[in-house]
């Protein structure tokens, strides 16, 4: 199999890849027919990282697929470098595939003297060489106008939804948004699945210590309600184990979990075990090694969903009308991660 996916006249597609998510970027040229163009990479005694491409990508859109995840600064530094090099080898465009961006939760300044490092990070890219950035669930959708140039913000909630759909009575549920400031989202959620009713729970966060929230009580009734508790990144899942406690203690019947990111620092995974949620559903985003997982956690594959959206960005097709089909258009079930 080649790695270059030919398209319109003098057009090629190429997909490579860091190290970050190897497995990721495999299943996506696997969705695409493709190969991955092998490249070489390495780390110097001192940290430094080499990269370089195996063969020519003169004239190619090329796609950069690195997810930000532990340890997520040197991640970010290889794709830079990647992206770079890629320019340097005359690449016709190329595009920044960033499953799960980092720093995207420090979009805006919460007290003086504080960086929106978010930006940061649009503007790395872009001075590296990225025409274009591809992304999963921002932790806000204005972070969008960060970038100075095309931006395609891919949404994992058809891919959750559609798997939770089938697994609960949908005139019993009501979906949980872990905060307010969720409740947009939530909203959606309720939309596809059926338009039942919304709660959410009040969060209470100390801006001075990261990782630090307190769920104080639900606003809504749940009694005896199967909840869907939605979030975008599960991180130390302090958040979501307070959410569990207090819909618990609101009475609730069951809690199902769905979020896009499993981050899972420590001690998330003992957090969720313990939480009392009935599942967890995550998408791989971010590798979600063998060790964090459990006989609740439920893993799907973003993998189609990112391949659907390279291969429309490639053709000059709508990134948006995949949604209204999502997933079904590409043929294919649901694949577990």
């Amino acid at each position: 199999m080649s790695a270059i996916l030919e398209g319109k006249p003098d057009k090629n597609l190429i997909l490579v890849t860091g190290r970050a998510h190897p497995k990721l970027a495999a299943d996506v040229a696997d969705q695409l027919g493709i190969d991955v163009l092998e490249t070489t990479a390495y780390d110097f005694a001192n940290g430094e990282m080499y990269v370089r491409y195996t063969e020519s990508v003169r004239g190619a859109d090329v796609f950069v697929l690195q997810s930000h995840t532990t340890p997520i600064n040197k991640w970010i530094m290889e794709q830079l470098i990647m992206i770079d090099a890629a320019k340097r080898a005359s690449a016709r465009s190329i595009t920044a595939v960033c499953p799960m961006l980092g720093y995207s939760r420090q979009d805006k300044k919460h007290r003086g003297r504080e960086p929106i490092s978010c930006r940061l990070i649009f503007d790395l890219l872009a001075t590296a060489g990225a025409d274009r950035v591809m992304s999963v669930d921002l932790h806000a959708a204005q972070s969008q106008g960060f970038f100075d140039g095309p931006v395609d913000h891919l949404i994992a909630m058809p891919v959750l939804v559609d798997y939770v759909r089938d697994r609960l009575e949908l005139d019993n549920v009501i979906v949980v948004s872990p905060d307010a400031g969720r409740i947009k989202v939530a909203e959606q959620w309720a939309q596809r699945l059926g338009g039942g009713p919304l709660a959410f729970v009040h969060k209470t966060r100390d801006i001075t210590r990261p990782n630090q929230a307190v769920a104080n009580r639900v606003v809504g009734d749940v009694r005896g309600k199967d909840c869907v508790l939605v979030d975008d990144l599960i991180d130390t899942a302090g958040t979501i184990a307070g959410a569990c406690k207090v819909l618990k203690e609101a009475g609730a019947k069951s809690i199902t979990v769905a979020a896009t990111h499993g981050v899972l620092s420590d001690p998330a995974v003992e957090r969720l075990k313990n939480c009392g949620a009935r599942e967890v559903v995550l998408t791989d985003t971010v590798p979600i090694p063998q060790e964090k997982r459990w006989d609740g956690l439920t893993v799907l594959s973003i993998a189609p969903l990112l391949a659907s959206a390279i291969r429309e960005v490639f053709n000059d097709g709508s990134v948006a009308e995949l949604f209204d089909t999502y997933p079904t258009h590409h043929g294919q079930g649901f694949l577990f991660a």
